[in-house]
């Protein structure tokens, strides 16, 4: 068997809630790893991966970055994904590619609502990974806390393998409790000894504990376990690896990034525990993953525009990616040639002749692939599944303050559309405004930011609107719509009959065919179908999409000579408008689930404020001195709240969404 080359590699993201400190993680891995020579911080604005201006102004991650670093003989590919939810798109195109994770709990918050997303998105992918409770420095820290809401709220199987030496101001290291030695950190860097005394007892016991998971979870643990009665290190260090591969077990790591406390063991767990490109199943049909010697199958997972021309990022599955290189976009059928072959730290790039399986790279050349298209050897094509792109909900008009900057404002909007999936672009039939939608009022915002500054564009934003949705509360049936047309030669002529009626649950449209006799033939009922999905676009309360319709094609007939896929097409789109105007229809508003914390004395005015907003409070709970409110609020209500929140609480009180569906909207 030919060696592979990509064994000694680990693909990774950080994952977090915002502000649990994924950045400072990425920052001190690069500083420990000698990738830099100078600890980043995100209050100072000198971050590596946060060298978006926007993001350094306002301390958060807005998209992802890809740094490289080295770790005991081990390349490390690492991408600081964004915790905001508004940017979860990026998280999502990041996981497409990634092999790993580490995700990133506050000691203190636990696991907050973006953590939970974040999670179940890795979940979505396969996505094996490790935790790392941080902040463990903090008044209030507890890692027991963190690791039963791991449990409780995420559904993992989460195995702490360490124990703090020290609490909250006094924590100063780590008890490893697979190698059962200490670790601590006094200013000069990682110091290794024995378990302290008043430490070992309860080592001992947690030790025991986690050889006691570890055996129910793994066979060969299990066997060694009945027959010893304990776990040798080597085979609790290879099951963890084992459990952790095929996502039935999280290992738990602490420690403080920002005091440089746990981030060398926590890079010791990422080269043991997490899998390398060769660990994941295959794709592309291969025989096994990662093969350095099969035909091309890349992946692009982002466009980025720099002053000096295009980058697309790409993840290389199979074969090898080298400059000169003509390669076949399945998405579009056109081949585009590889200019350079990059490789990226951050902002920074370093040329390398070629890319193996395995490998996350930026190539130049490329001028019309897009986020999501394969790029495979023009011989062997391959289509490899897209990242999945968010609806947006929420949209704002954009005008150019001066005419002559209207064609500059389009290609600008192009271009973020281009670089951001979910950013949509169009233009309003009605007004003829240009509309810009995406995720949130900040993803908006920093895109108009974007348009300023790159562009050097000026201008006028109109209030954000939400992207309301129509849906059947009564539907009708034996609605019968006849297509005739007849204009000289080979008319059109579709008969068809449908029922309409609610779809439970969260699917948007279901369609059937209960024709019998070959009445409409097959052909015909795909084209009916597709005439329904037409007529969703826009429904008759107000022009917006319509979902949670379920469709039956009962009866129908054809003519010998003028029926047509076409005919049928135009009937089923026609026969459905016709019957959403006659069922009873509701409008459905997308609401979010809002957590907002805030200093006890303020949490009446709080609760008030979001009763005012049409919040409905699902949980409050008292933490740390501090009030933990949840409320779902319809998103349109959400405008402008960070402002009202400052004021109520003297800019004591914090919030944050996550998307939560949509609700019937009430008057």
């Amino acid at each position: 068997m030919r060696s592979l080359p990509n064994l000694r590699v680990r693909n990774l993201g950080i994952l977090a809630h915002v502000d649990a400190g994924k950045t400072t993680v990425t920052e001190r891995i690069l500083f420990l790893t000698g990738a830099v020579h100078k600890r980043g911080e995100v209050h100072d604005g000198t971050t590596v991966t946060d060298f978006d201006p926007q993001e350094r102004e306002r301390g958060i991650t807005i998209s992802s970055a890809a740094v490289s670093a080295s770790w005991d003989g081990h390349r490390l590919a690492v991408v600081d994904t964004p915790g905001h939810v508004d940017f979860s798109d990026e998280v999502e195109r990041a996981l497409r590619v990634l092999d790993g994770a580490v995700a990133v709990f506050d000691a203190v918050a636990g696991v907050e609502p973006q953590s939970e997303t974040v999670w179940r998105q890795a979940d979505r992918h396969g996505v094996p990974r490790i935790a790392f409770v941080n902040k463990m420095d903090r008044a209030g820290a507890d890692l027991d806390a963190t690791v039963a809401a791991i449990r409780a709220r995420l559904g993992a199987v989460a195995l702490p393998v360490q124990l703090p030496v020290g609490r909250e101001d006094g924590f100063r290291g780590v008890v490893d409790l697979v190698r059962m030695r200490a670790y601590v950190w006094d200013g000069g860097g990682r110091v290794e000894t024995e378990v302290p005394a008043r430490l070992r007892e309860e080592a001992l016991r947690r030790r025991r504990d986690l050889e006691e998971r570890v055996a129910e979870l793994h066979p060969d643990a299990l066997e060694e376990f009945c027959a010893d009665g304990a776990l040798s290190d080597g085979t609790l260090a290879r099951a963890l690896r084992a459990l952790t591969l095929a996502g039935t077990a999280v290992v738990v790591l602490c420690g403080s990034a920002y005091r440089d406390r746990g981030v060398e063991p926590l890079l010791d767990a990422i080269v043991a525990y997490l899998p390398a490109p060769a660990d994941r199943p295959p794709v592309g049909g291969g025989e096994r993953a990662a093969d350095p010697h099969a035909p091309l199958v890349a992946l692009a997972f982002k466009v980025h525009a720099t002053p000096t021309g295009r980058m697309t990022y790409v993840r290389v599955y199979e074969g090898a990616l080298s400059k000169g290189d003509t390669v076949l976009d399945t998405a579009t059928g056109r081949t585009e040639r590889i200019s350079r072959v990059l490789r990226v730290q951050a902002d920074r790039t370093a040329e390398v002749s070629v890319a193996l399986a395995g490998d996350i790279v930026a190539v130049v050349g490329p001028k019309t692939v897009r986020a999501g298209a394969t790029l495979c050897a023009p011989h062997a094509p391959v289509v490899l599944e897209p990242p999945v792109t968010a609806a947006p909900v929420v949209s704002v008009a954009v005008e150019a303050r001066r005419s002559t900057d209207t064609g500059r404002l389009a290609a600008g909007l192009a271009r973020l559309a281009e670089e951001d999936p979910s950013l949509v672009v169009r233009t309003d039939p009605e007004t003829g405004q240009t509309v810009l939608s995406g995720l949130g009022e900040l993803h908006l915002e920093v895109a108009v930011e974007r348009l300023r500054r790159d562009r050097d564009l000026e201008v006028t934003v109109g209030r954000p609107q939400v992207a309301y949705r129509e849906t059947v509360v009564e539907g009708v049936t034996g609605l019968l719509h006849r297509h005739v047309k007849q204009d000289g030669g080979a008319g059109q002529f579709a008969h068809v009959v449908l029922d309409v009626a609610p779809l439970g649950g969260e699917e948007e449209f279901a369609f059937a065919s209960t024709v019998t006799g070959g009445r409409v033939p097959q052909e015909y009922v795909r084209a009916v179908e597709a005439g329904c999905r037409d007529a969703l676009a826009d429904g008759p309360l107000g022009g917006h999409p319509v979902t949670g319709v379920r469709v039956t094609l009962t009866d129908g007939a054809t003519h010998p000579k003028d029926s047509s896929e076409l005919a049928f097409r135009t009937a089923g789109r026609s026969a459905l408008r016709e019957a959403l105007r006659a069922s009873a229809l509701t409008l459905l508003e997308p609401v979010a689930e809002v957590t907002v914390t805030v200093p006890a004395e303020s949490v009446g005015a709080v609760l008030g404020d979001l009763a005012a907003r049409r919040g409905r409070i699902t949980d409050s709970r008292v933490r740390g001195g501090t009030s933990v409110v949840t409320a779902t609020v319809p998103l349109a209500e959400l405008f402008g709240y960070a402002t009202r929140l400052r004021g109520r609480t003297q800019g004591r009180g914090t919030f944050t969404t996550r998307p939560a569906g949509y609700e019937p909207l009430k008057a």
